[in-house]
This record gives C-alpha cells, structure tokens and sequence, in this order.
C-alpha cells in the first residue's frame, strides 16, 4: 500500500532544481562518530510470513495480491516506477544480490555460483560467475551481453536512454567477456564499495540494447523474462497484472499456478477482503482492526453477536421486541415486525462480512522506512541551524513512536541513525551527536539565535501624539486629585471613577515598556497572515484596548502575543504541512502532537493541509512548507543510496540550487566528504565507519529528525504460507502458496 509522503522509488533519482538560501551550518563537538566494537542490534521486529517447508505447500492455484495502481511501467529504472513496479519485476526478472532478513545482500544461487573482487590495484576489478543454467525465458543464456547493454544504458553517457538513476554504473570503465560468456569481469574507473548493488534487476540486452527499446518497450509488457514466472499480460481496464509459472524456469518450482496483481485503492482494501477478490493486501490500523474484531464475532443459536448490528439489544429488548411483532395492535405489530426484518438483514450482511474477514491473518512487523520531521533550512528562522536543533531537542520522540506503534503491539523505539536500521549491519545510535530531549536547552538555542518571550511584541518609541497624551492625562489625574481632597466623602461614585483612570494609566505605561502595537498604526486584528493570531481570550467586551483611541495611542499586546517566541517585533511561527486523506491520519496525529510539544517552548505553528496527491511533489520537492512529515525507505547501500538525501545543494548556472534529494536544503560538505569517501572504501568496517561519522553530522544539522520505523501491516488468507510482512527481506515468489490445512475460517464468495 502505497504511504502518503513517500518519495516516489527509493533512492538514487535524477537530480531536482530548487531554491536555496546559502547559510553556514555550525557542527558542534560530535559524540559517537569512531568505530566500536559492539555487534550489531538485532532486527526489532522479525518478520511475519507464516513460513512453511515447500513439501507443505501445495501446487497450483491462484493468488491475488492487492496493489494500489497498475505500474505506469515495467522499466524500475524509470522515473514513474513505483512499489508496484519492484513488486512485479522481482517475481520475473534476476536479482543477483536479494536482501536477506537483517537487510543485508546475500548471493543469488539461481543466477550467480560466485561473484567477488578480484583485484583492487591497480583498479576494482569484480569477476562475476554465472549459473550454467540460467536463460531467458526464451531460452537464450543469461550472459555478458546483457551486463553490457544495461551498464550503457545506465551510465549517463547517453542522454537518449530516460534513466532516473545511474548510481554505480557510471564508475564502470569496461565490461568483458571472461573465459566464456558465463563469466562476466566488471572493471571499475573509480572503486566502488557498493557493487553488488548493481544489476539488480538485470533486464535482458532486447530492453536496454537501444533508446527505443529500454523508453518505451519495457513499459507494459516484458517478452522476456527469467524468474520462477513470466508475464502473461497487462489490462488496465481491468486493474491486473496477472503471471504464470516460468516453463524454462531451472530453480524450485514455482508453487503457485499463476499470480495476480490487482489495483485495489487503499480504502477499498476492506470491502475486497470480504468480497474475497484479493487473497493479500497491505492495510492500514483500521483494516486491521476490523479483522480482530472478526475473530471475535460471534452470534447465532440465540445469543447476540460480540459486535455489529443487534449487538445491543438486551434479552428484556428482543422480548418487548418479539411481543410487540405478535400482539393484537396490528399497527404496532406491523412497525415491529419491519424493525426486526430490517434488523436481521442487517445482521446476516455483517455476520457474512465477520466470516470472510475471519479467514484472514494480519502479519505485521516493521516496514524498513523510517517517518522523519523534516526541517526546510532554505530561508527563514529555520535557516538558522540553533532554530532546528532546538526544535529537535523540544520534541520527545519516544512519545511519537509510541503513539503509532503500540497499539499496534509493536516495539516503538525510535530510530538512531538515518542511514540504517536496527538490525542491520551498519545501524549504530548516533542521535548522541544531537541530544536528547532538554527542552531548558532549547530555550538557551533559541535565545542565542535571538528569539526570546515577548519578542514577538514590536517595540516602538512614544509618538508625539502618545506624549502629548500622557502629558494631557498627568495634568488631568492632578486636577481630579484635588478636587477629590476637596470634596472627600462626597461622591463615592466619583472615587471609583478615578481609581479605575488610575490603573487604566498605570496598565497604559506598564503596556509601553514592554513593547506595544499601536492604534492607528497596526491593530493586532489586522496582522497579516503568517503573524500571532488574536484568539477570543484576547477580545475584551467592546473591542481591543485602545481602539477607539486617538490615533497614536498606547494599545497593549495580546497575552497570545507575549508569551511567544518573536524577534523584532515578529512572532516564530512556522508552517507546517501535513497530508489531509484518510489514509494519512497517522501522520496528522503525530503532527499535532509535535505542535503541542513546540508550543510549549513559545514556538507557534501554522498548520496547512493539502490534498494526499500533491503533498509530495507540489509541498515537500518543492520547498513550499518549514516542517512536514515524510518518510525514506532503508537501504542495503547506504554510501551510494545516502548521499543524494543528504547533499548538500549546488549552485546551478541558473542561480538556482541542484537539491538532488535533499529536500530539506540543509547539508555540508564535510558530510559529502564522509560519504564520497565511503563509497570508494572497499573495507566494509571501514566504510560502515565513515557512514557512522556522516550520520553524526546528519543528526548535528537538524534537517532531518528520524521519528519512528513505519508498520507493516498485511492481510493474509490463512491458508497461506511464505508471504506477508517481509520486513527488510526480498519475496521468494517461487515458494509462496496456499497450505493443505484449513483454516479456522475461509472468506465468503471466494473469486479466483
């Protein structure tokens, strides 16, 4: 299921061209950026596939898998490829180099029997051996030519092949033939620590021989495949991709007769499990829920279900009920009577939904993603990196984890490194190089940055007309005084009136040295957008004070206005983005915490909400927003996948700045260095080492602020085996299929 605020692929796209104000980014003392000797953390969640032996699997039949949209193309490498395209190549095209359960690339035996480095001096020299057996599906061999055509298409030396990426491929000086053409040797211009990254997936020389070919004839069909299925055709109209066993294919046997993809949007998901169209889907909470309360509906032999319609009628209610049906007022019968019909409709439609959702399992662990606050550094108090570090150290992020992930029953710790996840090789906590939560510290950030309470109030001299004012009042409090000592006693009336002039004064003056608008000038109803709000706490019965004053007279400032964070007269208010769909609530709760936390530091909020479609690409790529919530997947290579999220910008010829993917516009060129030189390091401790120190520095520039992992949630037929909540690893879609046992419940109107 696609998520709201994920960047459209994974990694390594063409750069983008934004703007970008130049600032100095300060990088305080760094804990944690030198090696260590502690093993790696475990995975924090395994995942959830209800794994089974192949002898446990039966052969045959049809699997339906749920997928929000029929890819655009089948070319991954193509800027408008999606999940669904990864999801569809890895069941019919090679992959040299899958992910295993840490997220770490393991050897693919059904395409390679070796592949490692053979020389390093005087230049990386990677000698891959293919598998005897492995052909396209044509019958020809897996073999050099390809490795050839896709490094020329990928390599950025040919502008006619629309590439989105070429991460790898362009530090490739030559491909060549081996002993025969079951040997591949790769010599690289410039060492490149993240090889086996590469070809993966391999498309054959038919697609990426020519322009033509690798724009446009990968798009909707692929004639030729080599996994464990093939493509037997693409129908848009009808929203599926639908595969069928690979004959040529020489590894296990695919368990399953053919697969199916279907377009199923994410708020449909519920209603096509029940109708039982789709035997796998991710789901969001809601979805999952509803399958836990079918697990424990009930209903039937005259008690009331658990939940749903008639749920809530007492045994007293049903006997009125049935009383009222059968008595001698034909009118009331007659009323009664369609109640209770209307009523068992209702139940028998919901008890057939609570069957059908029953047969299901929602296998859940921890997509490898991570959702992050992104801080826009461009312009604005947030170019100031003390703003951002501030803002990092007010917010609890445990708390935010904790809100998505428990109730899910997941753990909720939330990430250290935005480079890694917990479990994989390279993952170390470098949030140290930060800090923790200290909001006192914060403050002290934002008071050296120049924003203070009660900065927000504009500060202005007394005008003539406020002096002469003041003048008039002195000379008209003296003038009353005496006449008071004169007619003591006389008037209590009169004594009020006075002593209600006097604080009035007193409040007038005090008003002035704090800082004050003034009427005439700017009232604070009429501050434009963007400044403190007057909120009704603010509105004194009859009008702002002041109002109907003389032009020029001393009003005072909200309460609102003075105890926010301002400089010069200017409240800190930033403007936050957020997604406004239903699939995207998760997000919008996490938001709204995140303003609660901010505001009690003084730091005012503007939230906007935008639709779902344009959140990414009009909001976030462009850097129309100061604070938004988006996500980034994990990676295998985080050298090469890392550095575009976290470069910094470029100056372009236009005057513009290149972002890449740093949408954030904050970055240095110490962190590119870190990551140039851990690319190039073919020691892989040593590489994981400058990785670390980059993600240090990441964490000390408080562009990006790694809030939690994202859940996987899947629902799955229970009589499935191998599939679900994959976590970090690469589907084996050869042994994926349904059990012979049954389960405890099977969806109603099964369409295969």
């Amino acid at each position: 299921m696609a998520h709201v605020g994920v960047p459209r692929g994974t990694a390594r796209k063409r750069r983008s061209v934004a703007l970008l104000a130049t600032g100095v980014l300060t990088i305080p003392v760094l804990a944690g950026c030198t090696s260590d000797s502690e093993g790696p953390a475990p995975v924090a969640v395994p995942q959830d596939i209800a794994p089974a032996p192949r002898d446990r699997v039966t052969e045959g039949s049809t699997l339906t898998w749920a997928i929000d949209a029929v890819p655009a193309t089948l070319n991954t490498f193509q800027a408008d490829a999606d999940s669904a395209t990864t999801r569809i190549t890895g069941a019919l095209l090679p992959s040299l180099f899958p992910l295993d359960a840490r997220g770490e690339p393991e050897l693919n035996p059904d395409y390679l029997e070796s592949a490692k480095v053979i020389e390093q001096e005087p230049k990386q020299v990677v000698l891959y051996k293919l598998n005897q057996q492995a052909v396209w599906s044509d019958g020809r061999e897996i073999g050099a030519p390809d490795f050839v055509a896709q490094w020329r298409a990928l390599s950025g030396k040919d502008s006619a092949f629309w590439t989105a990426r070429n991460a790898g491929y362009e530090r490739i000086e030559k491909i060549e033939r081996g002993k025969d053409d079951l040997q591949v040797r790769v010599t690289f211009a410039k060492p490149y620590a993240d090889w086996r990254s590469l070809f993966s997936p391999l498309y054959p020389k038919e697609v990426t021989g020519s322009p033509g070919t690798f724009n446009d004839g990968a798009r909707a069909t692929l004639k030729n495949t080599a996994g464990p299925f093939r493509l037997r055709g693409v129908n848009k109209d009808k929203g599926t991709v639908v595969l069928d066993r690979n004959p040529r294919w020489w590894g296990d046997e695919a368990k399953l007769e053919s697969l199916v993809f279907r377009a199923v949007e994410p708020e449909d998901r519920t209603e096509a499990l029940t109708e039982g169209t789709v035997d796998v889907a991710d789901i969001d909470s809601a979805t999952a829920n509803d399958i836990a309360l079918a697990a424990r509906y009930e209903g039937g032999n005259g008690q009331p279900p658990a939940h749903g319609p008639g749920a809530g009628i007492t045994p007293a209610a049903a006997l009125r009920s049935w009383a009222l049906a059968h008595g001698s007022d034909e009118e009331a019968a007659e009323t009664a009577q369609a109640a209770r019909e209307k009523n068992r409709e209702a139940v028998a439609v919901y008890a057939a939904e609570q069957k059908a959702l029953k047969g299901f399992a929602v296998r859940k662990s921890l997509e490898p993603a991570y959702t992050q606050l992104a801080l826009n550094g461009e312009s604005g108090p947030l170019s100031d990196d003390r703003v951002r570090r501030a803002i990092a150290r007010t917010l609890d992020r445990q708390e935010l984890a904790d809100t998505v992930l428990k109730p899910l029953g997941l753990p909720a710790k939330p990430p250290g490194s935005h480079l890694a996840l917990a479990g994989q090789p390279g993952y170390k906590d470098g949030s140290g190089a930060l800090g923790d939560r200290d909001t006192k510290e914060a403050q002290a950030l934002l008071a050296d940055a120049g924003w203070t309470v009660g900065g927000a109030v504009r500060k202005t001299e007394d005008t003539k007309a406020g002096s002469e004012a003041e003048k008039n009042a002195e000379e008209k409090k003296a003038g009353e005084k005496k006449a008071e000592e004169k007619k003591a006693g006389e008037n209590g009336a009169d004594k009020a009136d006075t002593d209600t002039a006097d604080k009035a004064e007193k409040d007038d003056k005090a008003s002035r040295e704090e800082g004050t608008y003034i009427v005439g000038d700017e009232k604070p109803g009429d501050r434009p957008a963007g400044d403190a709000e007057v909120t009704a706490q603010d509105k004194q019965p009859g009008g702002a004070p002041g109002a109907y004053a003389p032009a020029g007279t001393a009003a005072p400032a909200p309460a609102a206005v003075k105890d926010r964070l301002g400089k010069g007269g200017k409240p800190l208010t930033l403007r936050f983005v957020l997604p406004s769909g239903p699939g995207s609530q998760p997000l919008r709760t996490v938001g709204e915490k995140i303003v609660e936390m901010l505001d009690s530091v003084g730091i005012s909020t503007q939230i906007t909400k935008v639709d779902d479609d344009s959140y990414f690409k009009d909001h976030i790529a462009s850097g129309d927003y100061d604070m938004a919530l988006y996500s980034w997947p994990a990676t295998a290579y985080p050298a090469t996948d890392g550095r575009p999220i976290f470069a910094k910008p470029e100056p372009a010829t236009d005057g513009s700045l290149l972002v890449e993917q740093n949408y954030t516009r904050v970055g240095s060129d110490h962190i590119d260095q870190l990551f140039d030189r851990a690319v190039s390091e073919l020691d892989a401790n040593a590489s994981r080492d400058l990785l670390k120190q980059a993600d240090a520095r990441i964490w000390a520039a408080a562009g990006s602020i790694p809030l939690y992992q994202r859940p996987q949630l899947v629902a799955v037929d229970k009589k499935l085996a191998n599939i679900g909540a994959f976590g970090f690893a690469t589907p084996r879609y050869e042994d994926i299929g349904f059990t012979a046992r049954e389960a405890a419940g099977s969806p109603a109107n099964r369409k295969k």
